[in-house]
C-alpha cells in the first residue's frame, strides 16, 4: 500500500506541514507554531489540524528554539498553540514558559492547549498572556475554530469555565454590600483601573500612589471580592458595573 494514499505528507524534518498538492510552505500565505517537547504528540496534531482544514501551513517544533532553526522556510507566523498536556499552568515553571513566549511573540496570539480543564487553571494562563485556552476533552474541529478566533483578534475559553465563573459572580452577588460600604473611592478607583487591564505601575502613575500601595487595595479588593486573581477581580468588576453598582469615571 502506498505510504502517501489519503495522508497528508510532511516535508523534511525542518519544514512545515502542507497538505498533498502544495509543492512547499508557499501553497499557504500563514502558519501556526505548534510547541511541543513531546515529538508524537505534536505531530500528530499537526497533522490532524491539517486534515481538518485549518487553513495554514502548520511547523511542528519542540521549542522555541527549534522554531528559531525552521521559521526561514515557513510562511509567516499568525499563532502559537503550546501543548501542555497534563502540566498545570498554576506550576510556576509552566506559568515562566507561557508568560516568556507571550512575551517574546508580543505580536502573535499565544493559545494553550491543556488535559486540565479547571477556572483556576484557565484563568492563571490568561494572566501569563494567552489569548485562549483549549482543554483536550474538545474536538479538532473546535481546536480549528478557536486557533481561528485567535487570529481574528478573539479569545478562546471552554463554555464550562464561562459558566463557572458566572456561578462565582451570582456567588459574590448574593452577599453583596451596598457600594458605599463594599469599596472605599480609591479602591473603587482602582477596581477601575484593573478591569481596563492597566498594570499596577500604570494605576500607581495615574493614581498618583506608590505601587506598594496599589498592591494594598488590590489585595483588599480580592479579599471583597472574594475573588484569587486580577483576572477573576476585572471579570467580577466588570459584572458590577453592568449592573450599575458601580459607574464609569
Amino acid at each position: 500500500m502506498s505510504s502517501t494514499a489519503g495522508l497528508h505528507s510532511y516535508t523534511a524534518a525542518r519544514q512545515p506541514v502542507v497538505p498533498m498538492g502544495g509543492t512547499d510552505s508557499a501553497f499557504y500565505k500563514e502558519c501556526l507554531l505548534i510547541l511541543d517537547g513531546r515529538a508524537l504528540d505534536r505531530e500528530c496534531l499537526a497533522s490532524a489540524l491539517v486534515d481538518h482544514q485549518l487553513g495554514m501551513a502548520v511547523v511542528a517544533a519542540s521549542s522555541i528554539e527549534d522554531w528559531g532553526v525552521k521559521k526561514a522556510s515557513a510562511p509567516p507566523l499568525v499563532a502559537i498553540l503550546f501543548n501542555l498536556g497534563g502540566r498545570k499552568v498554576t506550576d510556576p515553571t509552566t506559568a515562566g514558559e507561557i508568560a516568556r513566549i507571550a512575551s517574546e511573540f508580543k505580536a502573535v496570539p499565544v493559545v494553550v492547549l491543556a488535559d486540565n480543564e479547571d477556572l483556576a487553571q484557565i484563568l492563571a494562563a490568561l494572566e501569563c498572556g494567552a489569548k485562549g485556552y483549549i482543554p483536550t476533552s474538545v474536538g479538532i474541529d473546535v481546536c480549528v475554530e478557536a486557533i481561528n478566533l485567535a487570529v481574528a483578534g478573539g479569545i478562546f475559553v471552554p463554555a464550562s469555565s464561562v459558566l463557572s465563573v458566572r456561578h462565582l459572580i451570582d456567588s459574590g452577588h448574593r452577599d453583596t454590600q451596598p457600594l458605599s460600604s463594599m469599596f472605599t473611592l480609591r479602591q473603587a478607583e482602582v477596581a477601575q483601573a484593573l478591569r481596563r487591564g492597566k498594570a499596577n505601575k500604570i494605576i500607581a502613575y495615574e493614581l498618583n500612589l506608590r505601587e506598594s500601595t496599589v498592591k494594598v487595595h488590590i489585595r483588599n479588593i480580592m479579599k471583597k471580592l472574594k475573588a484569587t486573581n486580577r483576572t477573576e477581580v476585572a471579570y467580577k468588576v466588570n459584572d458590577l458595573f453592568a449592573e450599575g453598582m458601580l459607574t464609569e469615571k
